[in-house]
């Protein structure tokens, strides 16, 4: 079996470091070298350099601290939302690096996103010692936490499995432009949904897979959040 070189390395890298968690852009890098499609990013070293990336991206971005001890960046209070000009994300920069240093969190940079918009799903994966892996869809945001509304299947997965998918969703109706809410594009969702389980199948190396939120909006959908964790 051929798997993605560019990906394997990512995964080797890690391992030969012992950790069991690869970072949000190693994670972003591996789905892109599948062609996942990803919110642009830069990792940033200095104030001024995450003021100039945030320009180049287009204000709102998001700045988030990148470290291998941080697996939870919400609960760890180390993600900015909507960073509106250049002051800001070099006070941001600065308010993330000290909250890095009071946790004692190895830090590797900051991480300057686009901002995506759209409707929110969430795509997992997890392996099962007794199935393998497991893939997983569901409706974003707050949602999966209090709802529950997931749907799984084993890897790999066709387009035709991830229909059946979004159609155990109860949320899914929302993304069929309920109440004259934006139609999502469910295509390009799907694609992501069945490479993500071609990745997991490549890589029995990889435990458990979170992206989350993916935006899927009228045309496309991104990942904008990713975790990974390692076997």
């Amino acid at each position: 079996m051929t798997v993605n070189a560019k990906a394997k390395a990512i995964i080797e890298q890690a391992v030969s470091e012992n950790r069991k968690f690869i970072t949000e852009p190693e994670a972003k890098a591996l789905l892109s070298a599948y062609g996942v499609p990803v919110t642009k990013e830069v990792v940033c070293h200095s104030a001024e350099e995450a003021a100039e990336a945030a320009g180049a991206l287009g204000f709102p971005v998001v700045m988030k601290l990148v470290s291998p001890d941080v697996v939870h960046k919400t609960e760890a209070n180390v993600v900015r939302l909507n960073v509106c000009n250049a002051t800001r994300a070099r006070s941001v920069f600065k308010e993330l690096t000290a909250a890095g240093k009071a946790i004692d969190a190895r830090i590797t940079g900051i991480l300057v996103s686009e901002t995506a918009t759209g409707h929110e799903v969430i795509i997992g994966s997890l392996k099962d010692s007794q199935f393998g892996q497991l893939v997983m869809l569901g409706m974003g945001g707050i949602t999966v936490e209090v709802y529950k509304d997931v749907a799984y299947r084993l890897a790999p997965v066709s387009r035709l499995d991830v229909t059946e998918m979004l159609a155990e969703l109860r949320g899914s109706k929302v993304l069929e432009g309920f109440r004259g809410m934006e139609k999502a594009d469910t295509a390009a969702l799907k694609g992501i949904v069945c490479t993500v389980s071609k990745v997991v199948a490549d890589f029995c190396q990889i435990q458990k897979m979170d992206l989350n939120p993916v935006f899927v909006g009228s045309k496309g959908a991104k990942v904008a959040d990713a975790r990974i964790h390692l076997d």
